[in-house]
Parts: C-alpha cells; sequence; structure tokens
C-alpha cells in the first residue's frame, strides 16, 4: 500500500472523497510516524486521541458526502497559537502548563474547515530565534543531516517545518515575524508562506512583536499553501491590525505560466560574503524565470542595508512590552522563593521563566524605549522602516515580483549554533534577506530550489506586492516545477 504520508495535500483531499482511505487510517499513519521520528522533537505536544476522534467525525461526513474543503485532513500547529483546552507554551517555562480557554481564529478556521490536530509544533521560545535552539523543550532537528551531524531545523518556526519535511503531518502553521517560515523553509527543502501583514488574523498568537507578528503555512507545494492560505485570510473584528480586503481563490488562480511578468532582482542582495552555493542557486532561478518568459528587471532597494539594525530594534521594543504581562500574578510561571517585596517576586518570576534569548530582547526592547533613547533609537528605526517599505512601493511600479535568496546559507549543524549564540549578531543575520518584507509587511514565500555542494536544500524567496499574493504564488508555482537540481 501507497505510504500515505508522502501524499501532498490536495492528492490526499481527492484520495478521501474517493474514498480511497479513510481520514482514521490517515491519521494513524501520521500518528507512527511521528512515533518513529520522535528523534526529531518537532513536537512539544502530541494530542493523537483528539486527532482520532476527530478523524473518526470526518469519516462519518465523508461517507454521507457532506465533506467540507479540509475534512479529515491531519495539521500541526505551531505552539504560539491558542488552542482550547490543549496546552499552548510557546516553547517557554513561563507557559509551561498554560491550557487556553478560547480558539485563535486561524485555528477556528482549520476545525470549521474540517482539519484535525496531530499536535503542537517546537519553536523557539516566543518565535525568539532563527535556529530552533532557545526552546525550553529542547531542539528541533531537521530531517537532514551533514556527515552524521544533527542541522537545526531553522527558526523560530523549526518544528513545523521538520514535522511538514519528515512527513509527520500534511502541513503546518507557523508564524512569521522576521523569516520564521521562510527560512526554516528554505532549510527544509520546503514551501514556507508569510501573507501580507493584516491578511490574517494575529487574535489567539502569542505575540512577540506586534506590528510584525503574521500567520502562515509550511507545506509540501505552493498549491496546498495557497489551498491552506485562503482558509485563514480574511477580516477579524477581534484583530484591530485585520484588513478588510477581499480573499481570492489563490489555489485556483494558479495558472503555471509566468510569460511577461517582469521579476525585480535586487542589487543590494548581492553581498560579499553570500555562501556561493546560494549566488549560482540565486542566478539559476533568474534563468529559469527567463526561460519560462518573464522579464528580468534591475532594481535597487537602497534602505536594505539598514532593515537587520531596524528590525532588532523594532521587534525587541515590541517585545518588551507584550511579554510584560509574564508577572506570575494571573497565569503562567510563578516562582516558589520567599520574596520580601513585589518587585523582587516579579524578579524572580521572570528570571526563572525567561530563556537567556527572550530576556536579551527584552532588555534591549526596554532600553531603546526608556527616557533619554527612545528618540535615538526606536524613532528613528521607525522612520527608517518607512523608507524601506517606500523603497519596495518603488519597486512595484516597475516589477510584478521580486526574487532573492531566502537565507545567506543552508542549514548549519547544532553544534556550531554553540559558537554563534557567544556573538549574537551572527544569529541574527540569518534573516538578513527575510527581514525587509516583513518591516514592509509584504507577502513573501520560500519555494525550494536546488542543494548546496552538501546536498542541503536551499531556497528562493519571491517578494510581492501587498494583498498580491496571486502573483507571488504564480512564480513561487512555477520556481517549484522547474528546480535548479
Amino acid at each position: 500500500m501507497t505510504d500515505l504520508t508522502k501524499l501532498d495535500l490536495t492528492t490526499t483531499i481527492a484520495a478521501l472523497k474517493n474514498k480511497d482511505f479513510s481520514a482514521t487510517e490517515l491519521t494513524k499513519s501520521y500518528i507512527k510516524a511521528i512515533e518513529d521520528h520522535a528523534h526529531l522533537n518537532s513536537f512539544i505536544t502530541t494530542t493523537f486521541d483528539l486527532a482520532l476522534e476527530s478523524a473518526k467525525k470526518s469519516d462519518e461526513k465523508i461517507s454521507k458526502n457532506e465533506a467540507r474543503i479540509l475534512e479529515g485532513i491531519p495539521l500541526a500547529i505551531k505552539d504560539l497559537f491558542c488552542t482550547k483546552g490543549v496546552r499552548t507554551s510557546s516553547a517557554s517555562k513561563m507557559l509551561e502548563n498554560f491550557i487556553p480557554e478560547y480558539e485563535s481564529t486561524v485555528t477556528e478556521k482549520l476545525w470549521d474547515a474540517g482539519a484535525l490536530m496531530l499536535g503542537k509544533t517546537n519553536m523557539d521560545e516566543f518565535a525568539m530565534g532563527s535556529a530552533n535552539i532557545t526552546s525550553y523543550f529542547g531542539n528541533a532537528l531537521s530531517p537532514y543531516q551533514k556527515n552524521g551531524e544533527d542541522l537545526v531545523a531553522g527558526g523560530s518556526s523549526g518544528g513545523s517545518a521538520a514535522a511538514v519535511a519528515a512527513n509527520l503531518c500534511l502541513a503546518a502553521t507557523g508564524s512569521d515575524t522576521g523569516g520564521s517560515i521562510r527560512q526554516p523553509a528554505s532549510f527544509n527543502n520546503i514551501i514556507g508562506v508569510k501573507p501580507t501583514y493584516g491578511r490574517c488574523s494575529r487574535y489567539g498568537m502569542i505575540a512577540f512583536a506586534s506590528s510584525l507578528d503574521q500567520a502562515g503555512f509550511l507545506a509540501k507545494t505552493t498549491l496546498d499553501s495557497a489551498l491552506l492560505l485562503k482558509i485563514i485570510c480574511g477580516y477579524d473584528k477581534k484583530d484591530s491590525t485585520s484588513m478588510e480586503n477581499s480573499v481570492p481563490d489563490f489555489d485556483k488562480l494558479i495558472k503555471g505560466n509566468i510569460k511577461g511578468k517582469k521579476i525585480g532582482i535586487p542589487k543590494e542582495y548581492l553581498l560579499d560574503d553570500i555562501d556561493e552555493d546560494v549566488n549560482k542557486l540565486w542566478q539559476d532561478g533568474i534563468q529559469a524565470l527567463k526561460d519560462g518568459g518573464a522579464e528580468i528587471i534591475n532594481i535597487s532597494l537602497p534602505n536594505t542595508k539598514y532593515a537587520p539594525a531596524t528590525y532588532y530594534i523594532i521587534a525587541p521594543a515590541e517585545a518588551s512590552s507584550n511579554l510584560s504581562r509574564y508577572d506570575g500574578v494571573r497565569y503562567g510561571h510563578r516562582t516558589n522563593k520567599e520574596v520580601l517585596s513585589l518587585d523582587e517576586f516579579y524578579e524572580a518570576t521572570r528570571s526563572e521563566g525567561f530563556g537567556e534569548e527572550v530576556k536579551r530582547r527584552i532588555l534591549t526592547g526596554t532600553y531603546v524605549l526608556s527616557a533619554g533613547y527612545y528618540d535615538a533609537y526606536y524613532k528613528k528605526a521607525c522612520k527608517v522602516r518607512n523608507l524601506i517599505l517606500q523603497d519596495f512601493k518603488n519597486a512595484f511600479k516597475e516589477v510584478d515580483a521580486i526574487l532573492t535568496p531566502t537565507a545567506p546559507s543552508s542549514a548549519f549543524s547544532v553544534k556550531s549554533t554553540k559558537e554563534k549564540n557567544q556573538d549574537p549578531t551572527k544569529m541574527y543575520l540569518n534573516d538578513i534577506f527575510t527581514i525587509p518584507a516583513s518591516l514592509a509587511g509584504m507577502p513573501a514565500m520560500s519555494v525550494p530550489f536546488g542543494f548546496d555542494k552538501d546536498n542541503l536544500p536551499l531556497g528562493l524567496q519571491i517578494i510581492a506586492n501587498h494583498f498580491d499574493e496571486e502573483n507571488m504564488f504564480e512564480v513561487g508555482n512555477y520556481l517549484e516545477k522547474n528546480k535548479s537540481n
């Protein structure tokens, strides 16, 4: 019998409707795969009983020809989406035992469409990281290895990426603040999609940086991700940043034709220290688009070089504000130490509950927001952010989409992250290609396009104009079908 876990989402939906196999059989196949790949540590919490119960209900609906669009489809959920009655920890000791009483809008839409949950995936603590090594529950590992050495899954959505890449689920939700969907997608040879900021509701997502966080998907194909995105997008009155734009049928608009499309190539992304294999893959991608009839246009995004510094002022500033709610009083971790004052209680609780990277960003954010430094740092960063946005707006007057590398290298070893962590800025630069689109709120996706000399996956990034996911998916689908190697 065919290994059901190796089918993509679109094929699986058709097979379930055709009754080639049941949702229960499908779910059991994924449960076994998760158990067989426990060493990847891609899940923090598994919900197998709940999944089987949901699969049984889906089988009943399918038998009555009442199947919804995702009926019986097993998904994995990043552990910062609140799921009613199921632990949601954001990979932190601070929320180790937090069980929400409500459902995030994104997951609620998935369940309403008939999907079921296999479990909650590992991630960097509070989504702060680029390698999934800051999780309180340990590293998530990529299913790929280099010379027998374990590799990072990328971050912060590393658990979701590893789960999809290892065929432990049909797709997984992720969140992207500065590249947290796209970079792990590149590391794991899968599709990673971040929609326009405001396309998806943030209600029920545990916040990192509110003006940057956006829900998205890690999936096996462009078509799969387009279908899933259509389901979770839309206005939500519970989220003040949610936009009222109509949601197209993204999956049905993919025609497989890029002839005449204008693709921008920004000169600022050609860095001196870029990995040679990454640069070659980028050039191969440009040639593939030319061969498909696209027009290649050289463009400039002059303020790109300021993006990482801008991001690492704005994001920590928002994090310091968002994470101030974790004080040990209302919910979450509470210190057992005997303390003499309220200040000491707060200090002990937060010192115990937060990991080193989260503390670093809270302190950085508090500093740039403090009296005397707000104007010098945060206010200027917001001005530069606007300049970066204007660069993109100017570029999209000439082009339909922009093509860049997704990450400056392939996945690195877990062992080497210890060296990188001694200098946090080295780790932060893993998002150098993904941060600009996040600051501008543009939709962007990573498409697997080839491998480096060590046979490790590399991805290319497609950036589109605000609310123009159609062009993004069209170009992404073409590249997916015309991979370099």
